[in-house]
């Protein structure tokens, strides 16, 4: 009783941590948006609340999936993975339809729907965690040749449609989860390193089959071989980062923001962040995805099924791993890509997104103290993994 008592309380104050750390790194997202965006905002749509408005109505949108996905059941979860499966790839194909999807930048990533915009490859970075921990935990017991064929699959057709959207980063971004999963699955490692091995070559000759990628590469081997052009908007980040200094200049007061560094609302806000907040805020933001990490993490771990787990610890990878691709970029420590930044980069799609993962993932602790709250209560293991939505509840 007594143990069943303290497990309970350390489940209620992960979920409480977890809450907490998602609230925090939401309101500090939006403040820095609001500074970063203002003057751009100001200058090309002569209203300065114009960014800081949508995200906050997004943020609303985020907020409302946040606690479904919370709270739905995992029986029901799983019912719904093939039809999301196939709403998502449905999607990323509408963005190669002429008149549908809409170009932007170079690249067809998005779909149009009267004011709206959506970017369907966000989707898919919580439909394919979500799919391959339904698929790797009925397949569990045998994860041979013949039963990861559908996973892979899959897989394979989503990192297909995103690069023919020309948005090579978020493929290999996905692939790159991806292959987290299996591996966390317990993916023979015969199998893991021969798709490592062949997806390494393949995806550093694809870099070669587009110019801007090239640019993007050569620009970041050689950073004064364009400084006015493919390296400019990098250059300049870093500059803002350099500029900031211990404390930095203040919440309002960056001044590389208003003309220095192109989409800086965007995928580059964390220059933006790191120039008012100095040295103090990066080591807050890094405490903070550390704090997320580690949550996230430990509610995998506490997790009592294969679903659950793969599922908590596939999405918060997803989240580390994009936060720290985008400052790897931003700092220039890698080429410049078109990923956001999670909880602070403007845009719906984004922030929705990194908000239902966030639900997800809360929803898998709670199911930890509902196994908890069965067990003590004498109910019997196949009511509880039936709650849970193991693949005899699904």
């Amino acid at each position: 009783m007594y143990e069943f008592d303290v497990e309970r309380t350390q489940g209620q104050r992960l979920i409480h941590l977890f809450y907490f750390t998602v609230i925090l790194f939401l309101g500090i997202g939006l403040v820095t948006l609001y500074s970063a965006s203002y003057s751009f905002a100001a200058r090309f749509f002569r209203e300065g609340n114009y960014f800081i408005v949508r995200q906050i109505i997004f943020a609303a949108v985020g907020i409302v999936l946040f606690f479904v996905c919370s709270h739905i059941s995992f029986s029901v979860l799983r019912k719904m993975t093939l039809p999301l499966v196939c709403i998502a790839a449905l999607l990323c194909i509408l963005t190669l339809i002429p008149g549908i999807g809409i170009e932007r930048y170079g690249a067809s990533r998005w779909i149009e729907i009267g004011p709206l915009s959506y970017q369907p490859s966000e989707m898919v970075k919580f439909i394919l965690p979500l799919y391959l921990a339904h698929l790797l935990d009925k397949k569990a017991a045998n994860l041979g040749n013949s039963s990861m064929l559908p996973s892979v699959l899959v897989t394979g057709i989503f990192f297909g449609l995103i690069y023919m959207q020309n948005n090579f980063s978020t493929a290999v971004f996905i692939l790159f989860n991806a292959m987290i999963i299996f591996f966390i699955a317990g993916m023979r490692f015969r199998y893991f390193f021969a798709a490592v091995a062949m997806i390494i070559p393949v995806s550093a000759l694809l870099i070669f089959t587009k110019e801007h990628r090239v640019r993007r590469l050569v620009s970041f081997l050689r950073p004064e071989w364009d400084p006015m052009g493919a390296g400019f908007q990098v250059n300049a980040s870093r500059d803002a980062i350099i500029s900031s200094g211990f404390f930095g200049k203040g919440i309002g007061e960056g001044t590389r923001k208003l003309a220095s560094i192109p989409e800086i609302h965007s995928d580059f806000i964390f220059s933006a962040y790191v120039e008012e907040t100095g040295f103090i805020g990066v080591l807050l933001f890094f405490a903070l995805i550390v704090a997320f990490g580690v949550l996230g993490y430990s509610i995998a771990v506490r997790c009592e099924t294969v679903f659950g787990r793969l599922l908590a610890a596939g999405l918060t990878t997803m989240i580390v791993s994009q936060t720290l691709l985008n400052i790897a970029v931003v700092s220039g420590a890698l080429p410049a890509t078109g990923i956001p930044l999670p909880f602070f980069s403007a845009g719906g799609s984004s922030l929705i997104t990194t908000l239902v993962c966030a639900g997800l993932i809360a929803n898998t602790a709670k199911k930890k103290s509902v196994f908890s709250d069965a067990s003590r209560s004498g109910a019997s293991n196949e009511f509880v993994y039936n709650d849970l939505g193991d693949e005899n509840g699904y």
